[in-house]
C-alpha cells in the first residue's frame, strides 16, 4: 500500500492560555503560516479552535515540515495520512505503516478517536481491531499502553479517516503580530537580525528600518539588508522593509561636528528618524541589536546619550549576550553568512578612529546646534521607501514612497 502524507495537523503553543483572545491569536497564526508557506503554492491552510490544518495537496512533505518547524506560535505538529473510512482500508494502512516502522523490541499502541459516531466501530473496538491487525503481520511486536515507541493515532471524521504516528516539536513562542508592532533598526551586521529574531519569538511584528547612504553605501549593502530581512520572514511571514536616505545627514555631521562625536550624533539621528517612522506607522517600540560594551556606541554612557532623543521604549534583546552567543544564534537562524559579507553600512563608513566612549549630552547638544536637526529628520522621513519582503524573493515589490502612504 503506497501511503503519502496528505496533511499536517498543527497544535498551538501558549495560545491555550489566551482565553477570549484565543481566536485572534489563532487567526494571526494561520495568516503567518500562509505567508511562510506561500513558496508552496499548492499548500492550503485552515484553522479552528483546537488546531490548524495544513493540506499538502501533492506538495513534498519534508520542506513544508522544515518551514513549519520555524514558525513561532506552533507547539508541535503531526503529519497525517488520509485514508478511506473503511475498516478493511484502515487495517491495510495500519499494517503497512507499522511494518515500515518495525525494528526489534519496538513497542506500540493504537489510540482511536471517533467524531463520526455513525462509524461501525467505536473507539475501543477500533483499538482492538487495528491492534490485532498489527499482531497479524508483526507477531513479535509488543503492545505498551504507557510511553510506547509508537503511538498510532487513528481519527474517524465525517469526511475520511486519518492516521498519524509522528510528532514534531515546533518553535514555540507567540504568533508574530500578536504583541504589537516594533521598528527594528536593521544594519548589515550580525547583531540586529538576531535581535529581530528574538523579538519575533515573543509575538512582535517587526518592520525593518535600514539606513542607506549612497554613494558611500553600495547596492550590495542594500541587498544584504533585504536578504537578512528575508531570512527573518520564515519565523512569521512577510516583513515591511523601510529604506531611509541618510547621505545628507552623514555628510552634514562629518562637516560640522568633531570626529570623536560622529558616531554618537549619527546614532541619535537614527534614533530620532526611527521614532518618527514608528509614530507614523503605529509602532509601539524601537528594537536594536546593541550589546553592552561591544563597540564605542554601546557603552552605558553612549546608550544614555543616544537614548535621550526619545521617550519611546527601546528594546535591546541581545544587550547582555557575549559576541559568541550572538554568533551562535545567527548561525542557527542562518543570517551569519549574510551578515559577514563585506559591504559597509552607515555605521562604518565614517567611523572615527577614536570614537567617544563616554559622550556628554551637553556636548552632543552643543554640536547638534550647528545642524538643522528638524529639517534633516523631516527630509529623511519624507524620502523613505517601503518594500514588502516575502519568503519568495521574486514576489517582493516596492510599495510606494512614504509621502504617498501618509
Amino acid at each position: 500500500m503506497n501511503l503519502q502524507y496528505s496533511e499536517i495537523m498543527v497544535r498551538y503553543g501558549e495560545l491555550s492560555t489566551k482565553g477570549k483572545n484565543r481566536m485572534r491569536f489563532i487567526n494571526k497564526l494561520r495568516r503567518n503560516i500562509q505567508d511562510v508557506l506561500s513558496i508552496y503554492p499548492e499548500v492550503k491552510v485552515t484553522a479552528d479552535r483546537d488546531r490548524c490544518h495544513v493540506f499538502l495537496n501533492g506538495a513534498d512533505y519534508a520542506p513544508v515540515a522544515e518551514s513549519l518547524k520555524q514558525i513561532f506560535g506552533i507547539q508541535a505538529f503531526n503529519p497525517v495520512y488520509r485514508v478511506e473510512k473503511d475498516v478493511a482500508v484502515l487495517t491495510e494502512a495500519v499494517q503497512a505503516i507499522m511494518t515500515d516502522l518495525y525494528q526489534e523490541g519496538l513497542t506500540f499502541k493504537v489510540s482511536s478517536k471517533r467524531s463520526d459516531h455513525q462509524f461501525e466501530l467505536d473507539s475501543t473496538q477500533l483499538n482492538h481491531t487495528l491492534g490485532g491487525a498489527v499482531f497479524e503481520v508483526l507477531p513479535n511486536i509488543k503492545a505498551q499502553m504507557k510511553k510506547p515507541d509508537v503511538n498510532l493515532k487513528v481519527e474517524i471524521r465525517e469526511e475520511a479517516a486519518y492516521i498519524s504516528h509522528e510528532e514534531i516539536r515546533g518553535a514555540g513562542g507567540l504568533p508574530v503580530g500578536t504583541a504589537g508592532k516594533g521598528m527594528l533598526m536593521l544594519s548589515g551586521g550580525i547583531d540586529s537580525p538576531v535581535a529581530g529574531y528574538l523579538s519575533l519569538k515573543r509575538g512582535v511584528d517587526i518592520e525593518a528600518v535600514h539606513f542607506a547612504s549612497p554613494p558611500y553605501t553600495s547596492p550590495g549593502a542594500l541587498k544584504k539588508a533585504h536578504d537578512l530581512t528575508r531570512k527573518l520572514t520564515k519565523f512569521g511571514g512577510n516583513i515591511q522593509f523601510i529604506e531611509v536616505p541618510f547621505t545628507e545627514i552623514q555628510e552634514e555631521i562629518k562637516e560640522k561636528a568633531p570626529e570623536a562625536y560622529l558616531m554618537t550624533l549619527t546614532r541619535r539621528f537614527m534614533m530620532r528618524i526611527t521614532d518618527r517612522i514608528r509614530a507614523k506607522r503605529d509602532g509601539r517600540v524601537i528594537i536594536n541589536g546593541e550589546s553592552l560594551g561591544q563597540v564605542a556606541s554601546q557603552t552605558l554612557e553612549s546608550m544614555q546619550a543616544i537614548n535621550a532623543v526619545t521617550s519611546t521604549p527601546v528594546i535591546r534583546p541581545v544587550v547582555t549576550m557575549d559576541k559568541l552567543e550572538i554568533i551562535d544564534l545567527a548561525e542557527k537562524i542562518d543570517t551569519f553568512s549574510i551578515s559577514i559579507q563585506p559591504f559597509e553600512d552607515c555605521c562604518t563608513i565614517f567611523a572615527p578612529d577614536r570614537p567617544k566612549t563616554n559622550p556628554k549630552i551637553k556636548n552632543v547638544e552643543q554640536y547638534e546646534a550647528r545642524l538643522d536637526v528638524e529639517g534633516l529628520v523631516e527630509r529623511a522621513v519624507a524620502g523613505i521607501m517601503v518594500t514588502e519582503i516575502t519568503p519568495n524573493e521574486e514576489a517582493d515589490v516596492v510599495d510606494e514612497l512614504i509621502d504617498d502612504l501618509l
